[in-house]
């Protein structure tokens, strides 16, 4: 049993204080531009084609995180809040605004945001669209791992009772029994999911551009998240309902499109093994 109540800051610069799961998500985006950076150089593109990636990549993820948490899982708040959708600030019961940061991000809607600002990236740079898919793919999941560290970090996204001695007590959040440690069980499996990806890269090198590694990615991640939630606690109190008439929450119904996505692009004939 783990008693889990870090700071939830890593450090203070004056008066700035640096959130935790901010510099997980910086560190995490810092090590996939490395890896990238690298196979950039590797498959001899040109540096120049690289350049604009970063920026492409970090406004379509956020964007897209920000937009997928808001309307797919509490549309009712920020439909008729639309400036706290936008913009890292809430207005709370005293009646005045707040800089909170941007409390909820969804990665469902961050990687169909990095897709759509991929698809906008080749488009001005003239790189093949499976190629940049496959090489972002390689190290996508080394910045999915950062991020639920810093979930950790938080005590969010936490996991269902373990019912015994087994498990994290979330102590910032109230809690007094041992959890599941879902946000630790997933930065795990990406940490491994990067590691085989890496592997199955020096390996199968000829594949870059033909979907597999961006297959891989997909599937290994959701597949991995459709499973996760079972032990998981649902976000939002409406996922109550949908689980009791599905037998899934609203994180495993999203994941399905991805996974089935993924299964093709590694089925697809060029791109089998």
């Amino acid at each position: 049993m783990v008693y889990w109540n870090p700071s939830l800051y890593a450090f203070s610069l004056g008066p700035f204080e640096v959130r935790w799961y901010g510099l997980c998500w910086v560190i995490g985006l810092a090590l996939a531009y490395v890896v990238t950076q690298r196979l950039y150089k590797r498959q001899q593109l040109k540096y120049e084609t690289f350049e604009p990636l970063f920026l492409y990549c970090f406004f379509g993820i956020l964007i897209g995180a920000r937009l997928g948490h808001c309307l797919l899982y509490e549309p009712g708040y920020f439909l008729s809040h639309p400036v706290e959708m936008l913009l890292p600030i809430r207005r709370l019961a005293d009646g005045e605004w707040h800089l909170t940061g941007y409390a909820g991000l969804a990665s469902h809607g961050g990687t169909l945001g990095l897709m759509l600002a991929l698809w906008l990236y080749v488009r001005k740079v003239k790189v093949p669209l499976l190629q940049v898919l496959d090489n972002i793919a390689v190290a996508t999941p080394i910045a999915a791992c950062c991020i639920r560290i810093g979930n950790l970090m938080n005590s969010e996204i936490v996991g269902k009772y373990t019912g015994s001695d087994y498990g994290f007590v979330f102590m910032h959040n109230g809690d007094t029994l041992p959890r599941h440690p879902g946000q630790l069980y997933e930065a795990v499996a990406y940490a491994v999911l990067f590691v085989v990806g890496l592997w199955l890269y020096r390996r199968y090198e000829r594949r870059v551009g033909t979907g597999f590694f961006f297959g891989f990615c997909l599937t290994g991640i959701f597949v991995f998240r459709f499973f996760v939630e079972f032990v998981k606690e649902v976000q939002e109190p409406w996922e109550i309902a949908l689980r009791s008439a599905t037998g899934l929450d609203q994180g495993q119904l999203l994941s399905v499109p991805f996974i089935v996505l993924g299964l093709y692009c590694m089925c697809r004939r060029k791109a089998r093994i």
